[in-house]
């Protein structure tokens, strides 16, 4: 992976943002509520930077990647979930995953996004239109993958993640997440906060905690002004006893290499890497639809790779 514009204009700075994107896994309530908040300004600004992304787009994305990384916040080992979302709206869809080591990455099915006419507001529900929502857990000891999928209910990717929960395993669950841009359209703030009602936690409880994340003020607002998460949560839930477990880093980062990326074409059918051998063009150009890495390969790459594959042809 190139990621085409590190956050922050030296490597000093790159350093500080990389050291405030983390996210940080708490309890409520002795107990009663999970929670976990998150600073990803960097991770959502890089991911801009490496899809090209504009304003709308970045929204659409960044969301996902915030609300991915909440989610992943309980996993270990070789653990990774995914969230996909399948819709008939101009966005298309989307597919993002995080690891338990704190690497998120992932794409959209359509850039740009069309639009008929300037945005009003951030509404993105029009974009979205009728859908389908999936979460994968791919857990290192399973035999396979986990999948639940429900209805794309709100067309906003917090509620429709909630829903998830509520509807998937009757878990009362919210998610705040929020990107400020300034007025020349960068993104300056980035972050979420994520909570879990666990059996243990009355109604009574659970509405209170519901209206105190309604209270809150924008986490893009917070996070553009450099505050701590972990102060954000003892300010704003100090009556609920916030007890802080456990935080790591988490980052826009993707793992695929130009080696990985040659493998693939030695799976290409014979009639295919055939045309690409005699028709090119050359260089030729392949993406990698997670990061938006470009990788090129020559003719005599080419040539070698089928030679390799088709010896006696």
């Amino acid at each position: 992976m190139h990621k085409i514009k590190p956050y922050g204009k030296t490597l000093k700075e790159q350093l500080k943002a990389g050291a405030r994107d983390r996210l940080y896994n708490f309890v409520l309530a002795d107990g009663a509520i999970r929670g976990v908040i998150m600073n990803g300004t960097r991770m959502v600004n890089e991911m801009r930077a490496n899809h090209e992304l504009g304003i709308l787009e970045t929204l659409v994305l960044g969301r996902a990647y915030l609300g991915v990384g909440l989610m992943s916040a309980d996993l270990k080992g070789n653990d990774r979930i995914s969230i996909k979302i399948d819709c008939s709206g101009p966005i298309r869809g989307l597919a993002v995953e995080a690891s338990a080591f704190g690497d998120v990455r992932g794409h959209l099915k359509n850039i740009p996004i069309p639009l008929d006419k300037p945005m009003e507001s951030f509404d993105l529900a029009p974009f979205f239109g009728a859908g389908l929502l999936s979460v994968t857990k791919h857990l290192e000891n399973a035999k396979q993958p986990f999948t639940g999928q429900v209805i794309l209910k709100y067309g906003n990717v917090a509620q429709d993640l909630a829903n998830y929960y509520l509807t998937s395993a009757q878990i009362p669950t919210a998610f705040n997440l929020s990107i400020k841009f300034d007025k020349q359209g960068n993104v300056t703030g980035a972050g979420g906060l994520f909570l879990q009602a666990l059996p243990q936690a009355d109604d009574e409880l659970a509405d209170s905690l519901e209206q105190r994340v309604i209270d809150l003020p924008s986490l893009g607002d917070v996070f553009t002004g450099n505050d701590d998460p972990q102060r954000l949560v003892d300010k704003f839930f100090k009556a609920y006893g916030p007890r802080f477990l456990a935080n790591r880093r988490i980052e826009f980062m993707c793992h695929c290499n130009r080696e990985r990326v040659r493998s693939l074409l030695t799976l290409l059918p014979i009639d295919e890497l055939t045309d690409i051998r005699d028709k090119g063009p050359f260089p030729l150009e392949l993406r990698c639809h997670n990061c938006n890495t470009a990788y090129q390969f020559s003719e005599k790459e080419i040539r070698e790779i089928y030679g390799q594959r088709f010896p006696n042809n």
